[in-house]
């Protein structure tokens, strides 16, 4: 079925039409909010936001855009959302443990590691997922549809909603940033 047809069946409320759309992107849904959420557990759950939210508003998808480009940009969205809020339950937990009688502070998960790096480079991966993770938002989703997506950046920038040239400024910019936090993290 092509993908006029499948959002034509969507639109519908076709169930089975719903089950093909989450078949063909469940992978690159779940990869691309891994590689921002850089936690199984949250990525499943972001994953499973995403396509609840084109299930419920697959009628104001204007098709103006593909409809991968469309999921990923509900992806990426419900990623940063993510992170956003586990950051303010963290900062919640810690001002609150500050108060606590036993005085047991909240600590980061152990390093994360991409389940698509080899085993001899988990190390470097390690440390690349810990910079990323620290690159402010529009470069980290720039960088993570580009360089770990590999999207072009004329789909990096209609998923971020953003000119090709400023895709290639905020690559740049997240080189440039990730050269230094690596460079700080190494010696």
């Amino acid at each position: 079925m092509d993908e006029s047809q499948l959002i034509a069946r969507l639109k519908e409320g076709d169930r089975a039409a719903f089950k093909e759309l989450v078949e063909r992107w469940e992978d690159m849904v779940y990869n691309t909010s891994l590689s921002i959420v850089q936690s199984d557990e949250d990525a499943e759950d972001v994953a499973q936001e995403v396509f609840i939210q084109v299930y419920e508003s697959i009628d104001s998808f204007k098709e103006q855009s593909k409809l991968s480009t469309w999921i990923y940009r509900i992806a990426v969205t419900k990623s940063l959302d993510a992170i956003r809020k586990k950051k303010r339950k963290k900062r919640n937990a810690f001002l609150q443990s500050l108060y606590s009688k036993d005085d047991e502070l909240v600590h980061d998960p152990a390093d994360f590691v991409h389940p698509g790096v080899k085993a001899e480079n988990k190390e470097e991966a390690a440390l690349l997922f810990k910079a990323i993770d620290k690159l402010p938002e529009n470069q980290k989703t720039a960088f993570v549809l580009n360089r770990i997506e590999m999207l072009s950046y004329k789909e990096v920038s209609e998923i971020m909603e953003v000119s090709v040239n400023s895709v290639d400024a905020l690559l740049q910019r997240a080189k440039k940033n990730l050269r230094k936090k690596l460079e700080g993290m190494v010696k």
